[in-house]
């Protein structure tokens, strides 16, 4: 394992767990990869002489990040009332978490997007006067119009991509379907945008749709949750802008390099969530491709490489894999850095016992995987009125949570299904099921717990 550091970067390391051991004819190799970042510490941009007080618009007036907060003002938004108000409370308290420097801006979103603060395809930046001027222009805002989510990325895209800085983040908030855009339009741009800037989802009340929203969050390598009461957005908020702040190098890529012969079967991150980056693969040279990663502040994430070897005899090994970090060539010229290293082996053994052994973190993030596929599977099920299939896939769901110790899953499950055994999966479902329930699951069902070593 190796470290490599440099001024404002944090630390990264890679550690990997897996069983090398294969045995004769065996060909897939499963690793669990975790990836550790710790230190940094940018501190955001000040404007430089000469910037309009709080508005930053010239190039190379650079903060350490910039966030633009849209904010769903379709009509449903309307009803109750409430829901509006607790909106505008909830962006407020987003804006006071702002870092001073910050660059940021406010899009209400319905049929069409608009940059109501600072406004004119600006960003502000950060400070105790711009903050205040951005809670009055939130007061102004009312509810009318439909949602097309699309068109308020796009505008997000165009005011985060003026800004020189290394962060740049969207948060979205909506309460309804987006049903004022052809569903490939949101796709386009949510393809325009990916790894343009990382993005969080919400939905508020029960009228929005989970594949939607968790669709936002998976491109955009943000976090996606439901807020069934409105009242809970500004606690919620406060707590995705904190971890925004807390973001301090940006488009990390995990980059695979295997040798002739090796055929990567898939690349999945798996804790805290489980999101399949396989076909997220960019091309860096001779046998090697970057997975993106994303933000990242102090955390540590896991993934899972799985990689099929060509056969060989007995008593050989080979390097089946290399796993690194990279950073990419800074705006400065500076060019792009490994931040650390790993590496996947594969030796084949006659030794039964080495070769049949599963690695303890292969075996559970596995798990975890299957975890997240039954629940949506189950679902689905239940939706389409196949009880017995979604029965099953359930019951199976609530065994592999009680496995692994994902207590916060198995909360989630007990209120869909009662829980006759949860060792065997034995399970029935519930006759009534809350809709904020259901959407829970769904929406939360690839949070994963870690493996407990």
């Amino acid at each position: 394992m190796a470290n490599f550091s440099k001024s404002n970067v944090p630390q990264f390391s890679v550690e990997v767990y897996q069983n090398a051991y294969l045995p004769e004819g065996g060909r897939e190799v499963n690793a669990i990869v975790t990836v550790t970042s710790t230190g940094g510490g940018t501190t955001g941009g000040v404007p430089l002489p000469g910037t309009a007080p709080g508005v930053a618009d010239a190039p190379g007036r650079s903060a350490g990040a910039a966030v633009v907060l849209m904010v769903d003002c379709s009509g449903s938004m309307d009803y109750p009332p409430t829901k509006m108000r607790n909106a505008r409370d909830a962006t407020a308290a987003a804006i006071e978490t702002l870092r001073d420097g910050t660059q940021f801006a406010v899009v209400a979103g319905t049929h069409v997007a608009k940059d109501v603060y600072p406004g004119n395809g600006r960003l502000a930046t950060a400070d105790a006067q711009t903050k205040a001027q951005a809670k009055e222009a939130l007061r102004r805002l009312s509810a009318g119009g439909g949602t097309a989510i699309g068109t308020w990325l796009r505008l997000a895209d165009r005011l985060l991509g003026a800004a020189e800085v290394d962060i740049r983040h969207g948060i979205v908030l909506t309460d309804g379907r987006n049903e004022h855009e052809a569903p490939e339009d949101l796709r386009t741009a949510l393809e325009s945008c990916a790894g343009r800037f990382t993005c969080d989802a919400r939905g508020v009340g029960t009228d929005w749709e989970v594949k939607e929203v968790t669709g936002i969050a998976s491109a955009l390598l943000g976090t996606a949750d439901i807020v069934a009461d409105p009242a809970g957005l500004a606690a919620d908020f406060t707590r995705m802008m904190e971890n925004a702040m807390g973001k301090e190098v940006a488009d990390v890529a995990l980059r695979l390099w295997t040798p002739v012969g090796v055929e990567i079967l898939f690349v999945k991150q798996v804790a805290p969530t489980v999101a399949d980056l396989t076909g997220r693969r960019t091309e860096a040279g001779p046998r090697a491709g970057d997975y993106p990663t994303g933000s990242w502040g102090d955390e540590s994430r896991d993934y899972h490489v799985c990689v099929r070897v060509p056969q060989a005899g007995i008593g050989q090994e080979m390097l089946a894999a290399r796993v690194s970090l990279i950073l990419p060539p800074a705006s400065d010229g500076t060019p792009a850095q490994t931040l650390s290293q790993g590496l996947v082996r594969a030796v084949w053994t006659d030794d039964m016992v080495a070769s049949t052994s599963i690695n303890p973190q292969v075996a559970h993030y596995t798990g975890q995987a299957e975890l997240a596929q039954v629940i949506q599977q189950g679902l689905e099920a239940r939706k389409s009125g196949d009880f017995d299939g979604a029965t099953a896939k359930l019951g199976r769901a609530v065994q592999l949570a009680s496995a692994s110790g994902n207590a916060d899953t198995a909360k989630l499950l007990s209120k869909v299904v009662d829980v006759v055994d949860a060792a065997t999966g034995t399970v029935r479902l519930k006759a009534r099921v809350a809709e904020a329930d259901e959407m829970t699951l769904e929406t939360r069902s690839t949070k994963t717990v870690r493996v407990k070593k």
